[in-house]
């Protein structure tokens, strides 16, 4: 009985601790998210969001707007770690950082890399292309390590966590997350598929990637993604068209 007491209370301090967590970084950054909406002409809450992510430059962006319109990049993070090198993660304990098209579909206010959010990976394309374990538990999180996660710095993934938890109450689902192993214009395409050792199975799925990159680029609307019906490729296709005002 009492190691059950000493467990109950350990685990409300726990929960105390992490909601003291996520309440604290409200506090610190919600004023300043709120200007920075408002000076980009936007509202806070956010209507919408969208989260893309960059191996090679190290960045992780953040668009924000109204459904159905043009978005804005309101905050651009340096990444500060993140394990393996460009291509696919394909394997559990592979040290990969995925690529990929997902959403943010857990908040983990008890990291040990102090807020986290998670990244729907395996998505049905992962699971049909890698191994029998393909791995999971992959997080944008704070601190400056990565085991196949993506890593800003603290004050980052605090407005980052602010902005997807606000964006997820308001738009009532999981905010997207694209993660491209570099910025997919032609010039970075043909880098890539220069790379030494590229097989013609890596080329081809940084090709599918591809249309995810530059249809975002040109509408500056995230996509329409899907897996074929054979599971072997994307298939991505425009937004729907903004509405009239």
């Amino acid at each position: 009985m009492k190691n059950l007491l000493a467990w109950g209370v350990l685990l409300a301090s726990l929960c105390a601790h992490a909601e003291d967590r996520v309440a604290g970084a409200r506090q610190r950054q919600t004023a300043g998210l709120v200007r920075t909406f408002q000076a980009a002409g936007l509202a806070w809450p956010p209507e919408e969001l969208y989260l893309r992510a960059f191996k090679v430059e190290r960045e992780l962006e953040v668009w924000a707007g109204r459904p159905g319109r043009p978005l804005v990049k309101v905050r651009t993070y340096p990444i500060c770690a993140a394990s393996g090198d460009v291509g696919p993660k394909r394997a559990q304990g592979d040290l990969q950082v995925p690529e990929g098209f997902y959403t943010v579909d857990l908040f983990n206010p008890k990291s040990a890399y102090h807020l986290s959010l998670r990244v729907s990976y395996p998505n049905a394309l992962d699971r049909e292309l890698g191994a029998a374990k393909p791995g999971g538990d992959i997080y944008i999180h704070g601190d400056c390590v990565s085991i196949g996660c993506l890593a800003i710095e603290d004050g980052p993934i605090e407005e980052l966590y602010v902005m997807v938890s606000e964006a997820r109450a308001r738009m009532g689902r999981d905010v997207p997350v694209h993660l491209f192993p570099r910025r997919l214009d032609a010039a970075g395409l043909a880098a890539l598929e220069a790379l030494s050792g590229v097989t013609d199975a890596r080329k081809a799925f940084w090709r599918g990637l591809e249309p995810g990159y530059r249809l975002f680029e040109e509408s500056r609307r995230p996509p329409r993604v899907k897996v074929d019906a054979s599971r072997s490729a994307y298939v991505v296709t425009p937004a729907p068209q903004a509405r009239a005002r």
